[in-house]
């Protein structure tokens, strides 16, 4: 395995709504690269000083994405986990009142 790898991806939300897999430092610090000028943030500044951090060596990968998973939720990126997805639509078929 790379030294830059997450041990589990983030899945992130990006164009249209498709659910694309954040597997590395690399592929969160170019994320965050493209990430558009006007809406950059303290989020935004946070995690992209951590990925370079970790791409340099100075903290763990996990560290890193740790960083890039807060600004994901804190912009409203992060996929919802399939498992409860299929929670949900498992009680929405069982409750008539749901449907």
């Amino acid at each position: 395995m790379k030294p830059d790898m997450f041990e589990t991806p983030v899945t992130i939300l990006t164009g249209l709504g498709i659910p694309t897999p954040v597997h590395s430092v690399m592929h969160a610090y170019r994320f965050l690269l493209e990430w558009p000028t006007p809406i950059h943030d303290a989020a935004h500044a946070v995690a992209l000083k951590a990925c370079k951090a970790a791409i340099d060596g100075h903290i763990e990968p996990e560290t890193a994405r740790s960083v890039f998973v807060a600004f994901a939720d804190r912009h409203d990126l992060l996929a919802p986990e399939l498992d409860v997805i299929v929670a949900a639509r498992s009680k929405q078929a069982s409750d008539p009142h749901l449907r």
